[in-house]
């Protein structure tokens, strides 16, 4: 065999070998910034937030979640289950208006108990939780974050009772996203009941076009 044919050959088995790395590393979750933008949304902005702009050490963290959680598939939701946390997600909002501290800790149980029936790691690993759980909810995660944060340290604000109630109302809501996406049945859209704590009092504010927030501001109790 000739020099340039051995030269050839090494040429072509190397590109061979670099196009199959290539392909194992995009299916192992190896993206480029713009893939890992379009999977992981405002995640991929508050991780990059978290790194300082460091856009390197942003794309390799979610990256390496990517690596670790990709493969995992969810397991469905029985409906009794679903009816059940349905149920309990519904008695936290309403529950909200008298106690919002207990009614944002239980909603933080709900997610951590619902993401680890569905397959995700239990909430003896929180953060190893909300990893995997960015990974394939990533618009709505953050919602998770936040009342998980609340419930354990409390609220952040600085101006009383009423700044508190409003910081963990907003805990709430975010959090609900997360929860119908957790409870949706397959290949069909069955949302969770709006937020709407102390529904009974608020309900004749909804059906005149007033949010029923307005009147759980001025109800909604520190404890």
């Amino acid at each position: 065999m000739s020099t340039g044919m051995i030269i050839a050959l090494i040429v072509i088995v190397a590109a061979v070998v670099v196009v199959a790395a290539a392909l194992i590393l995009r299916a192992r979750g190896g993206y480029g910034g713009r893939d890992l933008k379009r999977r992981f949304g405002p995640e991929y902005d508050r991780t990059l937030a978290r790194h300082d702009g460091d856009a390197k050490a942003a794309e390799r963290e979610l990256t390496e979640r990517v690596q670790r959680h990709g493969s995992l598939r969810e397991k469905p939701l029985e409906p009794a289950r679903r009816e059940e946390f349905t149920a309990r997600w519904t008695a936290a909002q309403e529950r909200f208006v008298d106690a919002p501290r207990e009614a944002v800790a239980e909603a933080d149980r709900l997610l951590a108990e619902l993401a680890a029936l569905r397959g995700f790691p239990d909430d003896s690993r929180y953060e190893e939780q909300l990893d995997a759980l960015s990974v394939h909810h990533a618009d709505h995660v953050h919602g998770y974050r936040h009342v998980h944060r609340v419930a354990r340290d409390g609220v952040s604000g600085q101006d009383g009772d009423r700044a508190d109630t409003e910081e963990m109302r907003e805990a709430m809501v975010e959090a609900r996203a997360l929860f119908e996406d957790l409870t949706a049945p397959p290949r069909r859209t069955e949302k969770a009941p709006a937020f709407t704590a102390g529904r009974t009092k608020a309900h004749k504010h909804e059906s005149s076009g007033h949010l029923p927030w307005a009147l759980n501001r001025r109800h909604a109790k520190g404890s």
